[in-house]
């Protein structure tokens, strides 16, 4: 009896503790002088008296948060992105909800370059943003004028895929640990973008006129989705039974199909456990369950995912025996293949097998995980740091990180920027490191860091940590 009443008081202790949300880096209609914020700066509570459940990071110039009554709140977007301006709901400086269903209650949301999803309590799913990232199903919302379901505008494509193909794109440092003997692969990678000159900070003004509004997306009868993941231009969503769905763009095999199919118009089950293998050797995987190139049978640990990730253009899964697999675009390591070939179908990364891993977060061009012992592992490109570890040379194998900062603390939570990394412990710090040109480090300076380095915030616990392109956003709660 006794015990019961104090768990009940120790619950409605925590239900009254306010929570609280700081953002720092790049979000230019943020603050009305459009400049980065540097160090955490709070987040006005979002309207009508709601208080903050999680955050979300957002995309390319807006965040995302969800209220507690379940609503997507955005803000941080200015009428000159384009495309992202009218993804976050065009809301600026104040936090607002963005205009979904009023009946609807949102529990997950991801956002990717220029696309958005979300999930409800009932496990259903919307999205919108960048038409070609949005499945056919029922829209909600007036048309947009002029807007062609049918019509083709390869124009919008250059300014994304030079932010996702060239690590120069944004002109600070130099490729640095790209692998060697991949020139003719990475050429042929930059096949749509040799000549685009823009960088992703200047979209086109007429980008709203491909801007599919929110739609509802049409599941297989009695599927509900527990979570999301947004990338470049593909979504993931995995069901409460552990199986994953993904749609968008496929072309480097982000969608593990097995194929390079571009455009995936409809979810589709992506086979990670029953198709995947320790080898190389996908044909025989796809025919027999699991099979490595040497003939001998295995099985990648686990029956179902219970994680999700999506980078630029490549994903992760954690099976619930803490296994991962990768698929997608290798150039620089992301897959942790030990190899820079693309990766069609969810391979396991066999170099983490033992290591019981719990979380997952991918960026442009690289991967992070951390494992039940609270340890982490990067792999991937590592341009500006955001490998973390002190050095600027990729990894096509995951790599520990050790470095004082990390010395003596469990790592919890884990999030990927496009170039940047963030990650919460278990004591309720929060540590960043990689590109900071936009002081998304939240460090006070533009200096970019190779090894994680601590965000000082004076009276707050860090419960939370999601990532935006160019920015970080950070769910905290007063100490006890």
């Amino acid at each position: 009896m006794n015990g019961e009443g104090s768990e009940a008081m120790q619950v409605e202790m925590e239900i009254e503790k306010e929570r609280l949300v700081y953002m720092w880096g790049y979000l230019p209609g943020a603050l009305p002088q459009r400049t980065p914020l540097l160090t955490p700066v709070l987040v006005r509570v979002p309207p009508s008296g709601y208080s903050w459940k999680d955050v979300c990071g957002g995309g390319c110039g807006f965040a995302m948060a969800i209220s507690e009554p379940g609503k997507l709140i955005t803000w941080g977007s200015t009428d000159d992105l384009g495309q992202s301006y009218v993804t976050s709901g065009k809301h600026g400086e104040i936090p607002e909800p963005f205009p979904l269903p009023t009946e609807v209650t949102i529990v997950k949301a991801a956002a990717g370059w220029a696309h958005c999803v979300s999930v409800t309590d009932c496990g259903e799913v919307y999205t919108w943003g960048w038409r070609e990232c949005v499945p056919s199903g029922k829209v909600f919302g007036e048309s947009l004028t002029g807007v062609s379901p049918e019509k083709d505008v390869p124009g919008r494509q250059s300014s994304f895929l030079t932010e996702q193909v060239s690590p120069r794109s944004q002109g600070s440092k130099s490729t640095g640990g790209t692998a060697s003997g991949t020139s003719g692969e990475e050429s042929s990678k930059r096949r749509r973008v040799s000549s685009a000159k823009q960088t992703a900070e200047t979209s086109s003004s007429s980008d709203d006129t491909q801007t599919a509004l929110p739609c509802l997306v049409t599941l297989n009868p009695g599927v509900r989705i527990a979570s999301v993941a947004a990338g470049g231009r593909h979504t993931l969503a995995l069901s409460d039974i552990g199986q994953v769905w993904g749609w968008g763009y496929g072309g480097e095999g982000q969608l593990g199909l097995g194929s390079r199919i571009r455009m995936v118009s409809s979810p589709h089950l992506v086979p990670c456990i029953n198709s995947s293998s320790y080898g190389k050797d996908i044909s025989a995987s796809l025919a027999r369950g699991s099979m490595s190139s040497d003939g001998q049978n295995f099985r990648v640990p686990g029956s179902y995912i219970k994680g999700i990730a999506c980078g630029g253009r490549h994903s992760a899964v954690i099976t619930d025996a803490g296994a991962v697999l990768t698929f997608g675009w290798g150039l620089y390591g992301q897959c942790g293949q030990g190899s820079t070939d693309d990766e069609l179908s969810p391979n396991c990364v066999s170099s983490l097998l033992g290591i019981r891993i719990e979380g997952v977060a991918a960026g442009l061009w690289h991967t992070v995980c951390t494992s039940a012992d609270g340890d982490v592992y990067a792999f991937g490109g590592n341009q500006f740091g955001q490998l973390g570890t002190g050095g600027d040379q990729a990894e096509t194998i995951p790599r520990l990180l050790d470095c004082p900062s990390l010395e003596n603390v469990n790592v919890k939570r884990i999030s990927c920027g496009a170039r940047h990394t963030a990650l919460i412990t278990d004591n309720g710090k929060v540590f960043c490191w990689g590109w900071n040109k936009y002081g998304q480090l939240g460090l006070g300076d533009v200096i970019d860091r190779n090894i994680p380095s601590e965000v000082t915030i004076e009276g707050c616990v860090a419960k939370n940590v999601a990532c935006g392109w160019w920015h970080t956003l950070l769910l905290a709660e007063p100490p006890t």
